[in-house]
């Protein structure tokens, strides 16, 4: 008798079905189950062309791998070494031969394919064998990649793959990434770990920022001191100075031997790296060390400031040539065509008041200070144009005038690209308002340290590189797309790596993709796979893009809180509960703002797939505590705060973790929106102290705003509105307490009826230092 089969499963439960091989209805489940999955193959990024076959193949440990040739094999032996490093699966080593008839994983370098890109490929899967089949080694390794991303997201011992073709090739040359190693300093074995992570996402250029004002990284050996000296700072505060006026110096640098072995482990996996040496700004590290080349008489240190310092090199010919001998060494140590000069951020402070410096631009006929800078960039262009090399620099080397062949990084908009391009000059687009990774990748409290102006994942994903405006021709020379990762306020690793991904996923994509193959909702669906995968390599992604965000409007009179919940990256399926216990598939599904009693214990979670997507649900007490209070983070910026608005770390335990603060520098206010006064007595806040350590120049002094203090050393003021009535007042300490803060109980005077914009600043210029805020509390009458 024939058994009808059963109606089809969800698609992880036809999958486990047809593994285990249960007879004729297990094999139609498996054969939908596979043309299901080959149309939402979890790929990142996304392959130019995938179709369905018939059939299945199962990889295990008795799969053989076959390569032909020392490329190929050297494939092979990456892609087993891999595999069995991040999943069950432990392939034997690749076979040497490529038999057409020969089962298994097979790895091909074939002079026919790969037309159209060196990096281009093609993946097999049939119901005998896979076959990755590519023109060069480059090609090669991404089909590798990709196979390894079809196993690595299952974590089984055992994989059927369903049976397809994926025809593949990038749309862009340069896909990158940029990391500064000058600010905060990262080991040789994390460099290699990030390197190895670009190579899964088929990213391929590392720039590495290695000098600025803060640190000189690179061991030149003509000129020891750049690394003795521009090698250490002392960090602002506690930090580096402790209380019984111990240095605590902050060093590090990469010796020549540990810079060759960095960039051959990035050619092993084929990506070329970019060195960065600052000119003409950017260069007190060095400096300090060699002050004859800056400008400024007399000695200077490494900066503790973040921003924008003032020191330039002298623009003299003894200091081009101490810059050529430095590139000379560079060159050395770094094989790939570019180097990167910098040229950004020069402000000419220090050229513009020296007349040895004023008299050298008369000398030379030039117009002004840009015009100087465009001459020093030029030498130094045609320095590397003689040695094989391709200048690139930041888009403030378009003024003054361009090298006549230097490439463009486009930092500040794509409106810098967009010239350099109509001028016939190649363009590589890292817009800092999309692609600035130090920008918080979501606005919940629990994100750590840097910019608080987000970048989302979906920001990302929508950047298209080439702009509209261009021709055909001119569109030709955008070589590509890079995020760039600067460290000011990240001092670990783990920061990095929080903040890197897994937004990286969505660079791969805008980089590799052509955008009529892009689909945010799509890419949403392969996303789960991808962070199995980033567990299988050790990379701590960020949870707060896939935890839950919450927006609350408390109502004192009624006791309720209405909640609105979404998940920044934008998945739908959220579930909550009010009992204490986590969220699971089954528990109730958000769909519109909730109206809670207090006190409730609020718990949420984002799922796809019937799981959750991070380690752990998000929780609030919503208790009569919380109606009341409000930290720095779940305050707004007061609308007059400025542009500047971070999230600080505090500068002390000299190690371990930190206490962090948002603050708009210029301007610090906090902003209680909305906030309800009936019945409240007192203004009760803590607050600290923390080094205000920004180099801003003229900048600072234009925006900074503070009210004038009244009381010796400034008061606290609860406003209604920015510029409204005090509403409440205290006089400031001197210090605060032993542990950096003090808590201090503002009376209020008047309370205005129903709703107030509550805004809460810090009276006088306390520089060095500034006053944040950490709590505010109203405090009810008695």
């Amino acid at each position: 008798m024939t058994v009808p089969c059963r109606p089809l499963l969800p698609l992880a439960a036809m999958l486990a079905l047809a593994m285990a091989g249960t007879g004729a209805c297990a094999h139609a489940h498996a054969e939908v189950a596979a043309a299901a999955q080959v149309r939402g193959a979890p790929l990142i990024p996304r392959p130019a062309s995938i179709r369905p076959a018939p059939g299945r193949f199962l990889v295990d440990a008795g799969t053989a791998v076959r390569a032909e040739g020392a490329a190929a094999a050297e494939v092979a032996r990456q892609f087993a070494g891999l595999l069995g490093d991040t999943t069950p699966i432990r392939l034997a080593a690749p076979l040497d031969g490529d038999e057409a008839s020969a089962a298994g994983i097979v790895f091909r370098l074939d002079a026919n394919a790969g037309e159209a890109s060196p990096e281009a490929y093609s993946l097999d899967i049939g119901p005998r064998r896979i076959l990755v089949r590519a023109g060069d080694a480059r090609g090669l390794f991404y089909g590798a990649m990709s196979l390894w991303q079809l196993l690595a997201g299952q974590q089984a011992a055992a994989v059927w793959l369903p049976a397809m073709r994926i025809e593949d090739a990038p749309r862009f040359g340069w896909r990158g990434l940029m990391l500064d190693s000058a600010r905060h300093f990262q080991s040789v074995e994390q460099i290699k770990s990030l390197l190895d992570a670009m190579a899964v996402h088929k990213l391929n250029t590392f720039h590495w920022h290695l000098t600025d004002d803060q640190g000189w990284r690179i061991q030149i050996e003509r000129y020891p001191k750049l690394t003795q000296i521009g090698g250490c700072r002392i960090p602002a505060g506690e930090a580096g100075t402790g209380a019984d006026g111990t240095l605590h110096p902050y060093c590090g640098h990469y010796t020549r031997e540990q810079i060759r072995e960095v960039v051959a482990h990035a050619a092993a996996r084929h990506i070329t790296v970019v060195p960065e040496i600052d000119v003409p700004g950017h260069a007190q590290a060095a400096v300090a060390a060699y002050p004859e080349h800056g400008v400024v008489d007399g000695p200077t240190e490494p900066s503790h400031n973040w921003g924008v310092n003032p020191y330039l090199f002298n623009p003299r010919e003894e200091t081009v040539r101490f810059l050529e001998d430095i590139l000379e060494e560079v060159i050395e140590l770094f094989p790939g065509p570019y180097v990167h000069i910098g040229g950004d951020e020069a402000v000419k402070y220090q050229w513009q008041a020296s007349p040895q410096v004023q008299a050298l631009i008369g000398e030379l006929g030039l117009k002004d200070e840009e015009a100087l800078q465009s001459h020093v960039l030029k030498r130094l262009e045609a320095f590397l144009e003689a040695r094989g090399r391709k200048l690139i620099g930041w888009d403030e080397i378009i003024e003054g005038g361009l090298p006549p062949q230097a490439t463009v990084m486009s930092w500040r908009g794509i409106e810098g690209g967009i010239e350099a391009a109509t001028r016939g000059h190649d363009v590589v687009m890292v817009p800092g308002d999309t692609l600035y990774l130090d920008f918080l990748q979501t606005d919940l409290p629990d994100e750590p340290p840097g910019r608080p102006k987000f970048t989302s994942m979906q920001k990302i994903y929508a950047f298209d590189p080439v702009p509209g405006v261009l021709t055909p021709a001119q569109r030709a020379h955008v070589l590509g797309v890079q995020a760039n990762v600067w460290t000011e306020h990240m001092r670990t690793f783990e920061r990095v790596q929080h903040n890197v991904f897994p937004r990286l996923s969505a660079l791969a994509e805008i980089a590799w993709t052509a955008p009529a193959r892009k689909d945010y909702g799509d890419f949403l669906a392969r996303l789960p796979a991808q962070l199995q995968r980033y567990r299988a390599l050790g990379i701590p992604y960020a949870q707060t893009a896939l935890a839950v965000a919450l927006q609350r409007r408390d109502d004192r009179a009624t006791g309720t809180v209405t909640a609105a919940l979404s998940n920044p990256l934008g998945y739908l399926d959220i579930r909550y509960t009010t009992d204490g216990s986590a969220p699971t598939a089954q528990s109730a599904a958000y769909t519109a703002p909730l109206t809670l009693e207090v006190p409730t214990e609020l718990k949420a979670a984002a799922f796809f797939d019937g799981r959750p997507l991070a380690d752990r649900p998000s929780a609030w007490p919503l208790d009569g505590a919380s109606l009341l209070t409000r930290t720095d983070k779940t305050l707004a910026p007061c609308p007059r705060g400025g542009r500047l608005l971070l999230r600080l770390e505090d500068d002390n335990p000299p190690e371990g973790p930190r206490a962090s603060f948002d603050v708009t520098i210029f301007h610090p206010c906090w902003q209680w929106q909305g906030a309800q006064l009936d019945g409240i007595a007192a203004v009760k806040v803590r607050a600290g102290r923390i080094p205000y350590n920004f180099g801003l120049l003229r900048e600072e002094e234009s925006t900074r705003g503070y009210r004038a203090p009244v009381a010796a050393h400034g008061e606290f003021e609860a406003r209604a509105g920015c510029d409204g009535p005090v509403l409440a007042s205290v006089p400031l300490p001197e210090h605060p307490g032993a542990d950096g803060f003090v808590e201090l109980e503002a009376p209020l005077r008047a309370a205005p009826d129903g709703r107030t914009d509550l805004c809460l600043t810090f009276s006088g210029d306390t520089r060095p230092q500034m006053w944040v805020l950490d709590r505010v509390t109203l405090q009810p009458g008695r």
